[in-house]
């Protein structure tokens, strides 16, 4: 999926809020382009299917930044604090060792501390590392229980070796309040950004890099925003009255976006479970896959797929018109209800996997890769997926493969792994968990 805003569209409309706000100096736009570089450097530019990616880290500054500048007319906010949450906003993310895509705020901190061309460039600006750390550390999610109990022995830490607030309890109140308003301003972040698709893209991609099953990403988004709206209520309504009209909407008709999907989903659950309504997994004859309102349908479930599982996507109709293809639906009802879900596969020859796999059986035609499953959002939990799983893969014996080969989460191959299936990973990967395995039919 594109970006609403590129890297250089978001670079220029902070360094634009910075003049407005007087800071003009070359350091910031160079404390902003070193920032940029680091992340494409350690791969975590715009082609990085996470949701903490350089994307992120801008959409977040630049809000910090209108917010910021909104409570400076007020006098609640100095241009010395600005400064504080630009930096600090920009680096808050930034894990260089990326062991899961959700950050190690330590390990962001320890790059701050250490590197020696930030070092310059602090110095330059006027910034003291020691605060800019523990504003990161504030960003800690969630704010609770143990986790925010190490963050607060190390932010005191902090704050009892920079220079302005040293014995200066009040100083270091202030500054404390400014880390709660940058972790607030993190968690409202794109979702402010955009429309509900890009909202749900961003969750997407969330759900993506740490390993969530899709049937999870409606519950775990309400519950984060009921959390961010209810126990951030009061800087959550600062933040929010400081942003412009169009960027409070969007944020609002997201919120209530994942919340129309969750009870959508409640509400399929209802006819399954309790009103008894079948989904129906179904071969369809080639004849119906040749429809240009088959092909319609089953590519806009393609579309929910999150990007790096999209297959084949710019030859997708010729793909569901070859009968080559092996590819079954999942109805509502009966074979011929309206369509909430589809598989489809082929020979492993005929796709392009991603860097990084050396499956030995290619180029042996003994093996028949499976797609990602795709089903529409609301369906997923249903044990809709399985069914069509295990009807593709009488699919494939039927055609004579030996083996099937596809992706999915480390921790379904691992539960499949218990049930004695003939299953076996091939290529593991990080931080997503999202991996290539190989079953014997």
């Amino acid at each position: 999926m594109q970006e609403i805003y590129s890297t250089n569209s978001l670079r220029d409309k902070i360094l634009e809020n910075l003049n407005q706000n007087g800071f003009d100096s070359s350091c910031y736009s160079k404390i902003l382009d070193y920032t940029i570089d680091l992340f494409h450097q350690k791969g975590l530019g715009i082609d990085y299917y996470g949701y903490h990616n350089i994307v992120h880290e801008l959409e977040v500054t630049y809000v910090t930044l209108i917010a910021a500048q909104w409570h400076s007319m007020q006098n609640i906010i100095t241009k010395d604090d600005i400064k504080y949450l630009f930096v600090s906003a920009l680096f808050h993310d930034y894990d260089p060792q990326k062991r899961i895509d959700k950050p190690h705020e330590p390990d962001a901190v320890n790059f701050v501390k250490t590197d020696k061309t930030l070092e310059s460039l602090l110095k330059e600006a006027g910034v003291d590392s020691n605060i800019v750390a523990a504003m990161i550390l504030r960003t800690t999610y969630p704010w609770n229980g143990e986790k925010k109990e190490k963050a607060e022995l190390l932010i005191d830490n902090f704050y009892s070796m920079a220079d302005s607030t040293h014995d200066n309890p009040s100083k270091v109140e202030h500054y404390k309040k400014l880390g709660w308003f940058l972790s607030v301003s993190d968690r409202i972040g794109g979702y402010a950004m955009g429309n509900f698709s890009y909202a749900l893209e961003m969750a997407k991609k969330n759900a993506h890099s740490l390993a969530w099953h899709p049937n999870l990403i409606a519950i775990r988004s309400v519950a984060y925003f009921e959390d961010l709206l209810n126990n951030e209520s009061e800087m959550c309504n600062h933040i929010l009255e400081a942003l412009p009209r169009a960027m409070r909407k969007s944020f609002m008709d997201n919120v209530l976006g994942f919340m129309r999907l969750r009870e959508n989903e409640i509400q399929n659950q209802a006819s399954v479970i309790y009103d008894k309504v079948q989904l129906v997994p179904t071969i369809d004859p080639i004849k119906t896959r040749r429809e240009d309102e088959f092909v319609n349908a089953l590519f806009e479930i393609f579309k929910e797929l999150p990007y790096p599982l999209q297959f084949l996507q710019t030859g997708f109709a010729d793909s569901v018109r070859n009968p080559d293809i092996l590819l079954n639906t999942l109805r509502i009802g009966n074979e011929n209800g309206p369509i909430v879900g589809f598989v489809k596969g082929s020979a492993l020859e005929n796709y392009k996997l991603r860097p990084g796999i050396d499956d030995p059986h290619f180029g042996k035609n003994d093996t028949v890769f499976l797609e990602p499953i795709a089903l529409k959002m609301g369906y997923w939990g249903l044990k809709g997926g399985r069914e069509m799983r295990l009807l593709f893969l009488m699919q494939a014996q039927s055609k004579g493969y030996k083996y099937l080969s596809s992706f999915a989460l480390r921790d379904v191959v691992q539960e499949r792994m218990k049930r004695n299936e003939k299953i076996e990973f091939v290529r593991q990967f990080d931080p997503e968990r999202w991996d290539y395995y190989r079953v014997k039919l």
